[in-house]
């Protein structure tokens, strides 16, 4: 029997990944640290109130920067999620209890760190009522009810699992009013199955049509590298726009470890521009695309982006997310930085 890290029984998927050695990075998979005074700031703040942010639990690369604009990530529901994706570094298993109180707790980190904006994500409770729909609107009440002393609001941004598409349970999330609804896609239909087996293509359109519907400002995220094609890519883009999606982020897969789906291809710096092209050319109203580009990657300057491409004026609370300063990991940049690149196609070793 093969164990897994965690000590349970490896899935035979993750027993026939695991034959596939980790891939060697090309050169411009990498972040550069840009400490700067923010930064150095909340860091201090959350190793004093001993706060935890999926950004510096998940290693993320980009947290110099997010940090430097005081834009954090939060996961809440729990660290086991009830569905298995094959690219995701969260484990599934058996959930943990329900706790009433995380909303709250949430909340105060943000208010302590000072945040701007925040994205709100979580695991999948299928084995709740209504699969932790209230879970995820009271975190959004309880942020946007917080007092700020300099008169600025936090925005909130909302990841989401599918709820299953089920009205009355997407109907308590969208209550809650998040500045951005998002549920990310991933992939494109011909392996969604594959990638995101308790997931469905056109039930995950369907979350993002209901939200547009409600009137929120909606986003999903494409990961290259799985499998995909760039024609399918633009497809699977031309679908979300048409199911009513505002913003979008595309971004390179790395694997998190052995146990994880093969990465298949290291996309080159410039299809990171052609793709960003694309989606502004079908009619996104914002776009961040770049290898190292995260859903959460500079989320409030996209929703102000966003709100600016509607017409809609910025509530006078949220003011200070309408700036424009540079995005390191946008494709542009990256190819600035270290060229066009040549695509590396991994499948042949595999």
């Amino acid at each position: 029997m093969t164990i897994a890290p965690e000590g349970r029984r490896m899935l035979r998927v993750e027993a026939r990944n695991s034959e596939v050695p980790i891939e060697e990075k090309p050169a411009w998979i990498k972040a550069k640290a840009h400490i700067g005074p923010e930064y150095t700031s909340l860091k201090s703040l959350v190793r004093k109130q001993d706060l935890h942010t999926v950004c510096e639990e998940a290693g993320c690369p980009n947290i110099f920067e997010c940090w430097e604009d005081r834009e954090a990530t939060f996961l809440i529901g729990g660290e086991q999620c009830t569905r298995r994706c094959d690219f995701c570094q969260i484990d599934t298993g058996r959930p943990a209890d329900f706790d009433a109180d995380e909303p709250r707790r949430v909340a105060a980190s943000v208010g302590e760190m000072g945040l701007r904006y925040s994205t709100i994500t979580g695991v999948a409770r299928d084995d709740l009522d209504d699969g932790g729909a209230w879970l995820y609107a009271e975190t959004v009440r309880q942020i946007h009810a917080l007092d700020h002393v300099d008169g600025r609001g936090t925005g909130v941004e909302l990841l989401i699992p599918d709820f299953n598409a089920k009205p009355d349970q997407l109907a308590e999330v969208f209550s809650s009013r998040p500045e951005v609804l998002a549920h990310n896609v991933e992939t494109v239909p011909r392996i969604f199955k594959r990638i995101r087996p308790a997931f469905r293509y056109e039930r995950s359109l369907s979350v993002i049509t209901q939200a547009r519907e409600a009137g929120l400002i909606t986003k999903s995220n494409l990961i290259l590298g799985m499998g995909e094609t760039n024609d399918e890519i633009i497809s699977a883009l031309q679908d979300l726009h048409d199911a009513g999606c505002d913003i979008i982020t595309i971004t390179q897969y790395l694997r998190p470890s052995p146990r994880h789906h093969p990465v298949t291809r290291w996309v080159k710096p410039a299809d990171f521009v052609m793709f960003r092209d694309a989606a502004e050319e079908i009619g996104f109203l914002g776009v961040m695309s770049g290898p190292l580009v995260r859903s959460s990657y500079r989320a409030g300057r996209l929703w102000a982006t966003a709100m600016r491409h509607r017409g809609e004026e910025i509530p006078a609370h949220l003011a200070h997310l309408d700036k424009h300063t540079p995005a390191r990991q946008e494709a542009q940049a990256v190819v600035d930085m270290f060229g066009a690149g040549e695509e590396v196609d991994l499948t042949a070793e595999q």
